[in-house]
């Protein structure tokens, strides 16, 4: 596929990752508290879907694993902010069948080839583990998220995943100047600043009504 059009995939992902961010962190701001709207999660859902297609066409193994796992619990946060059933029912069970679909279909005809995507000649063997580890960590921020709303039947962004975002970010941010992908590069500079202004305004606020 053109590179244009590849990069364009993942730049528009990029933006939409951005966007769900600002429009947090704007949120965040005017009521003095962390506070995450539905539409963060749909925004994300979206973002996450077009990153993977991006990953898969970079031949970048890391890219692709970060959004596996993440998918499913943004969708998880929509149903805990009680909008999921909102979605018309044919469109609920197109949003989760669709990735599995893309999946079994590439198996199936031959367009996946997990060799090729782990050894990738463009990346050196320590820095697709570095990319891995960085994605790992991102993506474990999700994972803490999802079990923390469980625990509080409510989609909650506490303090814990902002320091998981900041830590895995700076990874990937390290990983992206090395690799020189201007994808990850612009994504992550951007989430540096908001996931560390996240952690100031959480300790703020625990100092307030302590």
């Amino acid at each position: 596929m053109n590179n244009i059009i590849i990069y364009s995939i993942g730049f528009i992902a990029q933006i939409l990752f951005s966007s769900r961010m600002i429009l947090q962190w704007i949120i965040s701001e005017k009521n003095k508290k962390v506070l995450t709207p539905v539409l963060f999660w749909e925004i994300s859902l979206f973002a996450s879907f077009l990153l993977f297609v991006y990953g898969y066409f970079r031949h970048d193994f890391s890219i692709m694993l970060g959004q596996t796992i993440t998918y499913y619990i943004y969708i998880r946060n929509i149903q805990l902010q009680n909008d999921w059933k909102k979605l018309h029912i044919v469109l609920r069970w197109f949003i989760l069948l669709f990735p599995a679909f893309i999946v079994l279909y590439g198996y199936n005809n031959n367009i996946y080839d997990l060799d090729n995507l782990l050894r990738n000649e463009a990346i050196p063997k320590w820095l697709l583990w570095t990319g891995i580890i960085g994605q790992v960590l991102f993506t474990l921020r999700f994972v803490y998220q999802w079990l923390y709303s469980e625990k509080k039947k409510d989609s909650i962004l506490p303090l814990g995943f902002w320091v998981i975002s900041l830590s895995g970010s700076l990874i990937i941010f390290i990983y992206a100047i090395i690799r020189k992908d201007p994808v990850l590069l612009a994504g992550h500079a951007l989430g540096l600043v908001i996931y560390t202004r996240n952690i100031i305004i959480i300790k703020k606020d625990v100092k307030i009504n302590s």
